[in-house]
């Protein structure tokens, strides 16, 4: 009987994949318009190597949540959840209605992308309801 062997990340991977994932949310944010100026490391989370959910300052003042991750950048302001936790199940409902929408569209390419945000707002969702991810929050 064969075990499956699971590649596991060294801590030095783990730290430069949150690295990196704080370089996509920055960049992903400055698509948008929107320089950060600083992150909130500490009401920041990450599940390494699914998703990370950032609390990022913009130069203009305003707190954003951004997540990423293995899943779609998106971004919100601060005041849509007052801490990471929130935010994810903020991100889980905003995809669900994203998806809706796209699936009314009748356009091929649009409904495989409303799928892969089904798929990704359950999973979501999925983290935001095991009490083990959140510890204190």
């Amino acid at each position: 009987m064969a075990q499956e062997q699971k590649q596991e990340m060294t801590v030095e991977q783990q730290q430069q994949w949150i690295k990196d994932q704080y370089q996509v949310a920055t960049k992903y944010l400055a698509t948008q318009g929107l320089v950060t100026d600083s992150v909130v490391v500490e009401e920041s989370r990450y599940l390494v190597p699914i998703m990370s959910i950032w609390k990022l300052k913009a130069l203009d003042g305003r707190y954003f949540w951004v997540i990423c991750g293995d899943l779609p950048s998106d971004h919100n302001t601060f005041d849509v959840a007052p801490n990471a936790r929130e935010a994810v199940r903020h991100f889980s409902f905003k995809w669900q209605m994203q998806a809706e929408n796209l699936l009314k569209t009748g356009d091929k390419e649009q409904e495989k992308f409303a799928q892969l945000l089904i798929g990704r707002a359950e999973g979501l969702y999925d983290m935001y309801q095991q009490e083990k991810l959140w510890g204190l929050e």
